[in-house]
């Protein structure tokens, strides 16, 4: 590897978290379900987190250390090799609706004419209930602009998350999903929802799991280096199965929205790192996934980093606190 990229990973894991002071570190056993495909629309990465052990984590959404050289950035779909007919389809009358708005945060869902998983979960922040969304946007005020960070598709529990663009730059782009809860695989590694409830003023979304057991998925901190958000699961959750994976794609290194892993071990006395598609899987205290060098897939989506995992509620991180311009309400803690 060129120092110029092994600088450019070192730079992406600096922007890792540290351990949270008070709580023990758990190691979660990752494994790489990845599989080589030729279409760039579909996720064949799959990392997935296990250990029966972990209630409480951290997931990070962080700029690319590259995202300050790009002249140009792509986010457009690439189709090609892509053969969707053999997907399920599930019609449903399309719409948008706002169903939370504050001058600083609001919240728009969104049912698309089809999709791949029936739309019946119900969402709900405070009285008001809305069914049949396949998408959740959480949206912010930033500089007198709207700026969209979080989305949730409720049908099949994926995430994806973005920070604020840094300095000028006007837009960046979602790259990786995530889920959080018990997976499982119908087709494709899923979370099923049974209801989704939102409380605005913890900006903490609570997930009903239908297969036993409850998540929170807190907004942490936000800011124009990154997105945290604190996890954590009571109940009694299917024990045998991954709390967490993370979706992606990848067709090769110029063609993908995560190419490299890096992994911290116990005991480790520095990172593992290997590209994405021969990952051997390890006993991971933190994880980084991303880009050391720009695709032409979604070229500034951010990199994503698991870690924190443990069996005891989590400490804020000092560098987690919001800067007073990323919201006039502050992100509570």
């Amino acid at each position: 590897m060129s120092r110029t990229i092994r600088g450019l990973l070192v730079a992406g894991l600096l922007a890792a978290a540290a351990p949270s002071a008070g709580a023990a570190e758990l190691a979660a056993r990752v494994d790489n379900e990845s599989e080589p495909v030729l279409c760039a629309e579909k996720d064949n990465v799959s990392l997935t987190f296990t250990n029966p052990q972990v209630r409480h984590f951290r997931i990070r959404a962080v700029h690319p250390a590259y995202l300050g050289m790009l002249d140009t950035d792509r986010w457009a779909a690439d189709w090609t090799s892509c053969d969707m007919s053999g997907d399920p389809v599930h019609v449903a009358e399309p719409r948008r609706v706002t169903f939370y708005e504050t001058p600083d945060l609001w919240l728009v869902g969104y049912t698309y004419p089809s999709f791949w998983r029936p739309n019946d979960v119900p969402v709900r922040v405070g009285d008001r209930v809305e069914h049949g969304l396949h998408l959740i946007q959480v949206w912010v005020r930033h500089r007198e602009r709207a700026e969209e960070v979080l989305v949730l598709y409720p049908p099949d529990g994926y995430w994806r998350a973005r920070p604020i663009p840094p300095g000028d730059t006007r837009w960046t782009a979602y790259g990786s999903s995530f889920l959080v809860g018990p997976v499982k695989n119908e087709g494709r590694p899923i979370v099923a929802l049974k209801e989704v409830v939102f409380d605005p003023a913890t900006r903490t979304f609570t997930l009903a799991f239908a297969d036993g057991g409850e998540g929170k998925v807190r907004l942490a901190a936000l800011d124009d280096e990154h997105i945290v958000l604190d996890v954590s699961f009571s109940g009694d959750m299917p024990r045998d199965r991954p709390f967490a994976a993370l979706r992606s794609m990848y067709v090769m290194e110029t063609n993908a929205d995560t190419a490299r892993v890096a992994w911290r071990t116990p005991g480790a006395r520095g990172w593992g790192e290997a590209p994405v598609m021969t990952f051997p899987g390890a006993e991971a205290l933190e994880l980084w996934t991303g880009r050391v060098m720009p695709s032409r897939h979604n070229t500034s989506a951010p990199d994503m980093i698991f870690g924190n995992f443990s069996d005891m509620p989590l400490l804020p991180d000092r560098r987690d606190a919001p800067p007073r311009e990323a919201t006039s309400a502050p992100l509570a803690q």
